[in-house]
């Protein structure tokens, strides 16, 4: 019993060093709501975002490298933002000089903090994949991301294509280290599990007022369990970008203590 605990606190230790950048994003919503600022607050926020990014490379909490491939992120996410807000999914009503088409440029940055969660997971929990069929999941990660624009002409595919990525991920098994051991865990459990917990950060951000769905309009309300399931998803196409940015060395696998 000691044992366990003392692997969940590294565990959880771990975990809290992987979400260090989108624990500084959730700082800096709730600081831009309580103290008085002296230009728009997605301006802020935006110059924010930038100034938290310098530091990380600065003090060395993430490479340069790294660095580029979450700028990535940011340049995807923003692209997603400007189509869904234009079809009326979620809304920024705030005002400010750094908004492009209704999405203030600070939001890439939410999607940069999840790239930065698996960057640094990848790297802190020395993670490894066996039988990981890369093109497949490419693949089914592209359609997902397609499906959540097309859903809003086309029939919505998300039950069809979860079933797919569970069907092309059986099988796959992440690898990971905390202190001397190495377990494994399901490719499509960790997703589900890291959907779960975007899903909790989802309603942080919200209450924090980052953004607003239509039913948030007049007061917040708790985003639909749904949005799990969607987040599920949308992380597998995180998820391929990093490894597809790692290269053969994502496939490293169990490694000498099994």
């Amino acid at each position: 019993m000691t044992f366990f605990f003392a692997q969940l606190t590294r565990f959880g230790l771990l975990q809290a060093r992987a979400c260090a950048f989108a624990a500084c994003m959730f700082a800096g919503f709730a600081l831009s709501m309580a103290v008085p600022l002296p230009i728009a607050r997605y301006d802020a926020l935006l110059i924010y975002a930038v100034a938290v990014t310098a530091l990380f490379w600065a003090l060395r909490l993430e490479t340069g490298r790294e660095i580029a491939a979450i700028a990535g992120f940011h340049v995807v996410g923003l692209a997603f933002e400007l189509f869904k807000v234009r079809m009326g999914s979620w809304s920024y009503p705030g005002p400010g000089w750094t908004v492009v088409w209704g999405v203030p440029l600070y939001s890439g940055f939410m999607y940069a903090a999840v790239g930065s969660y698996i960057v640094r997971a990848w790297r802190l929990f020395d993670l490894g994949l066996t039988n990981y069929r890369s093109w497949a999941v490419t693949a089914v990660a592209i359609a997902i991301y397609a499906n959540f624009l097309t859903h809003h002409w086309l029939p919505d595919l998300r039950i069809p294509l979860a079933v797919l990525l569970i069907a092309v991920t059986w099988g796959t098994w992440v690898h990971f280290t905390v202190g001397e051991q190495r377990p494994r865990l399901p490719l499509a459990l960790s997703f589900l599990f890291i959907g779960f917990f975007l899903w909790v950060a989802e309603n942080i951000s919200t209450l924090f007022d980052a953004w607003r769905y239509p039913h948030q309009a007049e007061v917040w309300a708790l985003v639909h369990p749904a949005k799990l399931g969607a987040w599920a998803l949308l992380v597998t196409v995180s998820f391929v970008l990093v490894a597809m940015w790692k290269g053969p060395g994502a496939r490293k696998g169990a490694g000498p203590s099994g």
